[in-house]
């Protein structure tokens, strides 16, 4: 009987998840079939500030609450219910969904190559408490037109639960502001103004009582708050688990950094078999508490099916600077993810924007702003016209005859005289001024908007930005969502807008000619010589950084070895990004001009490769499959290969498809069998402009190496005609001849095969392999 119960046991174990066997102590998952392998790229947007409310995305819907007082002001989900109550929030609440979201912007973004949506809500909406009750009605039908809308045009959509009870994060966005502070005193009576504070005292209390003095949560972690949370995931699982329209979850965004990690990662796996055991197909996303540290994620849920790891980077908190800079960090994000696809898995980049200052009305709080911001001054336009309608908006748009009205937080943000702070323009960079003042200076007019429309350079800037960090996150990661759709104010912060202004392409199937080398540049990186001593390299350093004021030489003067010359790249690269075209005698090549710190610094280039997983060998058979379309001839020569041979095959068929089809939508994992990893660069020479890529080094196994050449060789045999075909075929008889006389050489030059192929047409782009030769059309990207 007991070993009929263990049966029972483990039968229904295997049944509940058909796909895969999950160990509960490791948190990790074996016997993964891949089933629905992760072979597209998300390309998406957020539906942000339409079920949960944020006032810098949707201001109209708050300008009703300026000049209040601590009783009635509503900067949130949760204080717009409580303050309107259940009638009059319901009331603008249906109003502003049914003219925030409509089918129109669905059609439109659909037309612009988008495949997902990513949807945040409350979790007030599947379960209702105050003071959400009735004020949140009509809310659940109004994301079932959305899911219609999106299976009308072939969109999915990622439930986000954006927003838990007690907030996860002591923000806006997390439905609730916590521990808001009204300080009023008598000075500020007398002024007439009303005070708060919420920067200083923010918490987050989803998780348990956190205590801000100590950065712990006081008795340790709310377990029963936790369960509550995952139980709501099933409730969600369950009415949506049979939805076409529906892509996945993602069980609670940006749970903040002093969030315990340990019960996170329960939180996430539990909620992870819970859905797995109602929606076998779902995708499972979890945000990464804003610590996106290999060594955090690295192994967790390893060989767990449909799972991702969400990242948001933004631009919009760093410090003022010059293009360059945000260019180069925008390039590289790709070293970055890469090595988070290696360590976890598939990586998508949820949240990102175009904005390169913290200028947006009300982007930090209502009324409020974080100690310091913005940075630097803003431009103001007049505020937008209400997207409801006009005189429909309680206080919408705002005066034209008031200055600032309260209450005031922290930091001022808001509208004066009915005109809004919105994101600053991008000047041209004056010659006199960098001599006077050096680079970033002089990139930073103080003036936050440009006069003269023939010098307004915000559409070339925000262009160059937006194809790199495409390219960046489309290149290396499985996926994005730009947030948002749309914005009231900010075109940095609008999908639509961008792509009308022409910074993002207007269809994502045009990525693959507009963004395919918008990195290069910046992909070349001023290195340390290895021969360079540490004396010298900090002699170089301080010479650096002179420009770098962010960089502090107190701390090069502690470093050492290794990590002294991680440091010394970083600076000489950002050096050389920012001054490689000063001073450039003719005919000299400006990639050349600054990257030699006196003899201690080289460029060096880092291409990437789609690299076969050496795993169980039928997962990489079945990821060969798919590359050549399940050809069956193909798929019984693979069968005959083993070990190195079937892994060589495998690195190069993943490499062509990945490199021909990366911009089309393609990933780097063909059912987790293969991963994207970094080629060591070698010291280049180039003309400005041209790609770095052909003179990259990869090193591979003289096997490998042989059989590239002799598939290379065939395969342009089979094209060519007769004569050429002659030529071509004794010239790769004698080069294999000579590699194979090599046999103590373990590098080659790696030239892409698009170098002497001829692409007809598009159609021609992928041809299943034949028995006898793998041939396959590539193209430069």
């Amino acid at each position: 009987m007991f070993y009929l119960l263990l049966l029972l046991v483990w039968t229904a174990k295997v049944q509940s998840f058909l796909d895969f066997i999950p160990d509960n102590e490791t948190q990790t998952c074996s016997g993964d079939t891949h089933s629905s392998p992760w072979v597209d790229k998300i390309i998406g947007v957020n539906i942000g500030g339409w079920m949960v409310l944020e006032p810098w995305i949707t201001p109209s819907l708050f300008y009703q609450f300026l000049g209040r007082h601590s009783y009635d002001t509503a900067m949130d989900s949760y204080s717009f219910c409580k303050v309107l109550g259940p009638e009059e929030g319901n009331k603008q609440l249906r109003r502003h969904w049914q003219t925030w979201v409509s089918e129109n912007h669905i059609q439109r973004l659909a037309g612009l190559g988008i495949n997902s949506l990513r949807l945040p809500v409350g979790d007030w909406l599947y379960a209702p408490y105050p003071p959400y009750i009735g004020c949140y009605d009509g809310g659940l039908e109004a994301v079932d037109q959305l899911l219609e809308w999106a299976k009308k045009y072939d969109l999915k959509v990622l439930i986000d639960v954006h927003a838990v009870r007690r907030s996860a994060n002591g923000l806006d966005n997390g439905g609730i502001t916590t521990d808001i502070k009204w300080t009023s005193t008598l000075a500020d009576v007398a002024a007439d103004a009303v005070t708060f504070e919420h920067w200083p005292r923010r918490s987050a209390h989803w998780m348990g009582n956190f205590d801000r003095h100590t950065g712990l949560y006081q008795g340790g972690v709310n377990w029963t708050q936790v369960e509550k949370s995952i139980h709501l995931i099933e409730s969600i699982t369950h009415r949506y688990a049979n939805n076409s329209a529906v892509l996945g979850i993602e069980p609670v965004n940006e749970p903040w950094q002093f969030t315990p990690i340990h019960a996170l990662k329960k939180f996430y796996w539990e909620s992870y078999l819970r859905v797995k055991t109602i929606a076998p197909h779902w995708r499972f996303i979890m945000h990464d508490s804003f610590r996106f540290d290999t060594k955090i994620w690295g192994g967790f849920m390893a060989g767990c099916p449909d799972r991702a790891i969400d990242t948001h980077i933004y631009q919009a908190w760093q410090e003022p600077s010059v293009r360059e800079n945000f260019y180069a960090n925008a390039c590289a994000q790709k070293d970055v993810i890469s090595q988070m696809e290696k360590a976890f898995g598939p990586v998508i980049v949820g949240e990102w924007s175009l904005a390169t200052d913290n200028c947006a009305m009300w982007l930090n709080g209502f009324n409020d702003n974080l100690p310091g911001y913005p940075k630097l001054p803003c431009k103001y336009i007049l505020c937008a016209q209400p997207y409801m309608g006009i005189n429909v908006q309680p206080g919408a748009p705002p005066s034209l005859v008031k200055s600032l009205q309260g209450p005031f937080g922290t930091g001022v943000s808001g509208p004066l005289y009915g005109l809004c702070p919105v994101d600053r323009d991008w000047g041209p960079t004056s010659p006199a001024d960098t001599l006077k003042y050096g680079m970033v200076r002089s990139s930073i007019d103080l003036q936050p908007e440009v006069s003269d429309p023939n010098h307004d350079e915000t559409n070339q800037v925000m262009t160059q930005l937006a194809h790199k960090k495409l390219q960046a996150f489309a290149l290396v990661a499985h996926g994005f969502y730009f947030w948002n759709f749309r914005t009231e104010l900010e075109d940095q912060w609008s999908y639509l807008r961008a792509t009308e202004r022409g910074w993002i392409p207007k269809s994502a199937h045009q990525f693959r000619n507009v963004v395919a080398h918008a990195c290069d540049q910046e992909d070349v990186h001023c290195k340390s010589k290895p021969s360079a001593s540490d004396e010298q390299i900090r002699d170089a350093v301080k010479f650096a950084i002179l420009d770098l004021t962010e960089y502090k030489l107190d701390k090069i003067n502690t470093l050492s070895g290794l990590a002294l010359r991680n440091e010394a790249d970083l600076i000489f690269t950002r050096y050389w990004i920012m001054h490689r075209k000063d001073n450039v005698a003719p005919n000299e090549s400006p990639v050349q001009s600054a990257c030699d710190f006196n003899g201690t610094a080289e460029l060096s280039w880092t291409p990437y490769k789609c690299h076969a997983r050496r795993i169980e060998e039928k997962a990489t058979r079945d990821g060969m499959a798919y590359v050549v379309g399940y050809d069956p001839n193909a798929i019984e020569r693979f069968n005959t290969l083993h070990g190195e041979r079937l892994y060589n095959q495998a690195d190069s068929l993943f490499q062509q498809f990945w490199s021909a089809h990366r911009f089309d939508g393609a990933t780097c994992d063909f059912g987790g069998a293969a991963i994207l990893v970094k080629v060591k660069g070698d010291p280049i020479s180039v003309q400005y402009g041209a790609n770095p890529f052909l003179n990259a080094t990869i090193t591979f196994s003289q096997q490998e190496d042989t059989v590239m050449v002799v598939r290379y060789f065939l395969f342009e045999t089979l094209r060519s005609g007769l004569i050429p075909a002659i030529v071509i075929l004794l010239l790769g008889i004698v080069l294999h001849k000579v590699r194979s006389s090599k046999s103590t050489r373990h590098q080659k030059k790696y030239i892409p095969m698009i170098s002497l192929s001829i692409i007809k047409n598009k159609s021609e782009e992928r041809i299943p392999l034949s028995s006898s030769v793998a041939s396959f059309h590539t193209n430069t990207t």
